[in-house]
């Protein structure tokens, strides 16, 4: 029996699509749009128990952007959305997240690994504290032990870490999926983004039972690059969802530039990326990338992710063998 034999076989989906491309294959904005909006529509025709993964970020807010467009435009259901609350957010995501989530109507399914976070809680653990092994469930235990073949008494609690990372993110995220029976994750990550993820194709099996309960990624704006996330938010997301907006689109040149009557709330934009921060990740160990709003950046000349301890090449190859994103 081959490692997908039990995945449902309902789908009819090419998992070769994007193969050997890269962001250059579609050369305008408009040309990536209507790709992303072929992938949506076949994501959310295809499987039955699909999700949204959405961290706040643009990538995962312009992926919820398509999936709401396209369910609207063919009478489709806009799916549950799935954020990895990992206990060391900004404040500022978790206010977005439930602000916008409250906004669109979503219904969000938060996923935690409660039994790490428990054990913070009740010790009144800070980022970077110890957490003993023998202390956590035995589903962590054999996570740590088994899977990671980790071998210390402690390890610290930081997302910035392979067993805090694969803990704190992975296993929350494999676990929700196994309980809401999801067959399909939407999700926003890029092939310009990182080098793990520039081989990956619109349609990306993770079928290995051993591994991950069984489902596919579902990958819709793998042709965008950093600059046409942003040329997509301001020209099109923002226009389209926020109200009084110029219909033009218009695109902010600094911190408080923005249209007569609308404010940073109004917009399906973090703070954060106003604040200077090019990508979020954890409170203790992301900072931002310049003064300047994301969007103003040299994207071409500086790393998109360098304000991120956690994402060398390495750590995120080996994760995303594991099951993360």
């Amino acid at each position: 029996m081959s490692e997908s034999a039990e995945f449902p076989d309902y789908l009819d989906v090419d998992y070769t699509d994007g193969e050997g491309e890269d962001p250059a294959e579609y050369p305008t904005v408009n040309h990536k749009i209507e790709k992303a909006i072929e992938v949506t529509k076949t994501g959310l025709e295809e499987y039955e128990n699909p999700v949204v993964m959405w961290t706040g970020g643009k990538d995962s807010t312009l992926t919820l952007y398509f999936v709401k467009e396209v369910a609207e435009r063919f009478d489709l259901e806009v799916p549950p959305v799935v954020f990895i609350d990992h206990y060391q957010h900004f404040d500022e995501l978790i206010d977005f997240v439930e602000h916008w989530a409250d906004e669109w109507d979503l219904d969000v399914i938060w996923a935690r690994n409660e039994d790490v976070g428990n054990y913070v809680d009740e010790n009144g653990l800070e980022p970077g504290d110890d957490i003993p092994v023998d202390e956590l469930s035995e589903h962590n235990q054999h996570h740590i032990r088994n899977i990671l073949e980790y071998e210390e008494d402690t390890f610290p609690f930081l997302l910035d870490t392979y067993v805090g990372n694969h803990l704190l993110k992975t296993v929350a995220l494999n676990d929700t999926i196994e309980e809401h029976d999801v067959d399909g994750i939407l999700s926003g990550i890029r092939w310009d983004e990182q080098e793990s993820r520039a081989d990956e194709t619109f349609f990306s099996p993770r079928h290995d039972p051993d591994i991950y309960p069984p489902h596919d990624r579902i990958q819709s704006i793998l042709q965008f690059a950093e600059a046409d996330v942003w040329e997509a938010f301001w020209n099109f997301v923002v226009p389209d969802t926020v109200e009084g907006y110029p219909d033009e689109g218009y695109v902010p040149q600094g911190q408080d530039d923005l249209p007569e009557g609308i404010e940073k709330e109004d917009v399906p934009v973090s703070p954060k990326y106003f604040a200077g921060f090019r990508s979020l990740g954890s409170e203790v160990s992301t900072d931002k990338s310049a003064e300047e709003p994301a969007w103003l950046q040299d994207m071409e000349n500086t790393t998109e992710r360098a304000g991120r301890a956690q994402d060398k090449e390495d750590l995120m190859e080996r994760l995303r063998d594991l099951g993360y994103m």
